[in-house]
């Protein structure tokens, strides 16, 4: 007997619905039965279902999309191995506190618990990587579970980050009553960011007047804030440091900006001020072996980028631009007693250091092996790019590369979850979201390789996305660990696969580069491929010798204290002297 069609006021279309009201304008997906009511009535509302390959690139599509658009990003897999296959896109959005809903199906309510098809109580499985985790058994109760869940996705109830929720499919089949469909539940919620408390404020203003070398750094609840970010800095005479988390939030010329000078002014600094950012690993949890005797300041708007590791001497929970912008408003007229000539000589010797990488970058030589250095491919990439690209990096050690050595006014990469492989998924969902601009992944092959058949997803939904692979055939930050630390190398290296072929049986543009002087024709013709509306991917092998920051860091072999080894040395020395 084949299932009744799918009615007006069946769940399935209250979901869609629901959706649709609420400006969802595209759903990563791949389909299965249990999904399948939702699936065909997201069609019938007009919204475009983006299918992909395998599930956790539709959870990092949704991801990129919810980051780099402000709104709910929502991925649709299937029962059973759909939601496993996801629970990787879903813990990176869990790190990452990127508002993401995630829907799935389950077995009809008859058949539950007696080993039917894909019968998994998924919930107990995300619960931890979530907000938000439900069941929905009865229809009724759909749509205010699918308010709930957006509000928990958008930080309404604390931070923000994925959400899930999952139906029985006999309840997608089933009827909402309609008065249970209230419009207020299908309304958009007003905006309401959170304002700073005046004392917080004045205390946030007293203690940066009085610091002599503020230093700012930024991660993700500063999105947005930029224009407030730079007021402040202009005023106070700060220095900045960006993170991944926001990259291009503040212009690389700004005077502020002292990037290159890094692990120096992380030492120097006797205000650091953290902006919407954790102390996590990358900033070396704060501690004072990195630090030294620096006071901080806390601002965030949740408690989770306040409070961590280091307590602030001022802590102001609030929206981040909210917060900057009253700072800038309660500013004495005075100046700050902030160091000029500290500054200045910073932000001189950034520019000196960022112009001699540059310089550095467009000459590095190849390997003995005669590859090309991963610096001339993104020497050539700075010169081709607009200023207003997209730049998703991603892999190890290639993204340590691109890190420092590709500028971007938009940045996503692999985030602090270290989740290698979104790059490809990142940099399709990043076209089809901001059409117009244009978008490349730099990625190394290792990670490439995660989810390369989305690059079949590229082309079927014509997604302009330019994919570069830095082709070392290793896995080369652990190649590398493996012969200093172990004296031997074991399963770290991989083919000098011919990624282009592979490009190309997908009716994509792809060309192999292995010659610098090859390079400029690629990416022109890559890029004229975009402007067209097609993706395009060029296989550019490189040599395995180059040795990344991140390959000398330590960051390989992990450290016991600290995530590099010369921080976990001070934090040693720290340690043993405070004790």
């Amino acid at each position: 007997m084949a299932p009744p069609p799918i009615g007006e006021q069946f769940a399935a279309a209250v979901v869609a619905r629901f959706l649709k009201a609420r400006g969802v304008r595209r759903v990563y997906a791949l389909c299965g039965g249990h999904i399948m009511p939702i699936w065909m009535r997201l069609d019938a509302e007009g919204i475009r279902i983006v299918d992909v390959r395998d599930e956790r690139a539709a959870v990092y599509m949704a991801h990129a999309e919810a980051q780099l658009t402000g709104t709910l990003g929502v991925a649709l897999v299937t029962a059973g191995p759909g939601v496993t296959n996801a629970m990787t896109g879903i813990a990176n959005a869990h790190v990452a506190k990127a508002p993401v809903l995630v829907l799935s199906g389950l077995p009809p309510a008859p058949q539950e618990n007696r080993g039917a098809l894909q019968d998994i109580v998924h919930t107990e499985l995300v619960r931890s990587l979530t907000r938000y985790a439900r069941t929905v058994r009865h229809p009724d109760l759909v749509p205010q579970e699918l308010a709930e869940a957006a509000a928990r996705a958008l930080g309404e109830a604390g931070e923000p980050g994925p959400v899930y929720l999952d139906f029985p499919i006999d309840t997608l089949r089933a009827d909402v009553a309609v008065p249970m469909q209230l419009p207020e539940v299908f309304a958009p919620p007003a905006a309401l960011p959170a304002p700073p408390h005046p004392q917080a404020v004045q205390a946030a203003v007293d203690l940066l007047w009085s610091a002599r070398r503020p230093l700012f750094i930024s991660g993700r609840g500063a999105r947005g804030a930029g224009p407030a970010l730079c007021a402040l800095l202009d005023r106070l005479g700060a220095a900045y440091l960006d993170t991944g988390e926001s990259k291009g939030l503040v212009p690389d010329d700004h005077p502020s900006v002292v990037a290159a000078m890094r692990g120096s002014v992380m030492g120097q600094a006797d205000l650091v001020v953290t902006v919407g950012r954790r102390l996590d690993f990358q900033l070396a949890f704060g501690s004072p072996a990195v630090f030294g005797d620096a006071q901080f300041l806390r601002i965030a708007d949740t408690a989770a980028e306040l409070r961590d590791n280091r307590r602030g001497a001022v802590e102001v929970l609030a929206d981040c631009g909210l917060a900057l912008q009253a700072i800038v408003d309660a500013a004495p007229a005075t100046a700050p007693a902030s160091d000029g000539a500290w500054l200045a000589g910073l932000r001189e010797q950034h520019r000196q250091r960022s112009t001699k990488l540059e310089q550095s970058m467009k000459e590095a030589p190849s390997g003995r092996d005669g590859r090309l250095h991963p610096n001339r491919v993104l020497a050539a990439l700075r010169e081709a790019l607009p200023a207003d690209a997209i730049v998703v990096a991603d892999g190890g050690d290639f993204l340590s590369f691109a890190r420092v050595g590709l500028p971007a006014s938009t940045y996503l990469d692999p985030g602090s979850l270290g989740c290698i492989g979104v790059g490809t998924p990142f940099g399709i969902a990043a076209s089809l979201a901001c059409p117009g601009r244009t978008v490349v992944v730099a990625t190394g092959d290792g990670a490439f390789g995660f989810n390369a058949m989305e690059i079949d997803t590229a082309v079927r939904q014509k997604a302009p996305v330019l994919i570069v692979v830095a082709n070392n055939g290793s896995w080369a930050i652990e190649v590398r660990d493996q012969q200093e630390t172990h004296g031997k190398v074991v399963g770290t290296h991989l083919q000098f696969a011919d990624h282009a072929t592979m490009a190309r049986a997908f009716h994509m543009h792809g060309e192999r580069v292995e010659k610098a002087e090859d390079l400029d024709g690629a990416i022109a013709r890559a890029l004229a491929e975009l402007r067209a509306g097609r993706p395009a991917l060029l296989d550019v092998v490189v040599t395995p010798e180059a040795a990344s920051s991140d390959a000398k860091s330590g960051l390989a072999w992990v450290p016991d204290l600290q995530a590099l080894g010369a921080w976990d040395e001070a934090e040693r020395r720290w340690r043993a002297g405070a004790g």
